[in-house]
């Protein structure tokens, strides 16, 4: 299951969050329970639960979310959607707490405790960069930044996902051409907090990173490209994103 931002589900969700921006809450909500309804499979119910959780005004009424969004993220299991049991179950403990509901708000704070774990994606895995590496080389952090050059990177970032490294490679800094090499971890990663439990629950991207090398096991040359309108409009997005990059 990949991340798609064409998926009809998807598409509601954002211009849900678009409004959000806009301080435009309910047409937010309407948005997000359209996405509900249009939704055909547990992951698109999943994905517009959470953010109808979000934004309800009622205790209840987000409890009851939440729960769906939970019971929906156990049914789907995948590494896409695993990340976010954690922070299901903490939201829930949130809901009971402010219900006064002690017990059940500890019961669900430890089960997110006890989700919490380290990724078990077995990819195949990929960097999307600029850079002539060949097979047998190391990629490894203590680089600048593609995104905010000033910043010295303290973890080297990959995908399971050869589509979204095809768009780093597009977006990255320098004069080569777009590559997208094949790469093995060599020690543990985690989840990229930069996506994780942001705009969508979970980690939909399969983004990871690492403070131990990677090594290229190889390299791929076809993925999908995005138009040059896409990737002016992506530049625009990085270029006015005022938030930090969590390095």
């Amino acid at each position: 299951m990949e991340f798609n931002p064409d998926n009809l589900v998807i598409q509601l969700c954002m211009q849900g969050m678009n409004l959000e921006d806009q301080n435009k809450p309910n047409e937010a909500a309407g948005l997000f329970l359209q996405a509900w309804q249009q939704a055909t499979n547990n992951y698109d119910k999943f994905l517009a639960a959470w953010h109808l959780a979000r934004v309800q005004l009622n205790n209840a009424d987000s409890l009851d979310w939440y729960q769906a969004a939970l019971d929906l993220a156990l049914r789907v299991n995948n590494e896409a959607v695993s990340s976010a049991v954690p922070s299901l179950y903490a939201s829930l403990a949130k809901c009971y707490q402010e219900r006064g509901d002690s017990g059940n708000a500890v019961k669900h704070d430890e089960l997110a405790l006890a989700s919490v774990s380290h990724p078990i994606d077995k990819g195949p895995f990929y960097h999307g960069t600029r850079a002539d590496l060949q097979v047998g080389d190391f990629l490894n952090c203590g680089h600048t930044s593609n995104y905010q050059p000033e910043l010295v990177m303290n973890h080297v970032y990959f995908t399971a996902q050869i589509n979204g490294a095809g768009l780093a490679a597009a977006l990255s800094r320098g004069s080569g051409g777009e590559r997208v090499y094949i790469v093995e971890p060599t020690c543990s990663f985690e989840n990229d907090p930069n996506v994780t439990n942001k705009k969508f629950p979970g980690n939909p991207t399969r983004s990871y990173r690492t403070q131990h090398d990677l090594k290229i096991i190889g390299e791929v040359t076809e993925w999908v490209k995005q138009t040059p309108e896409q990737l002016q409009l992506w530049r625009e997005k990085l270029a006015g994103n005022k938030g930090e990059i969590i390095n």
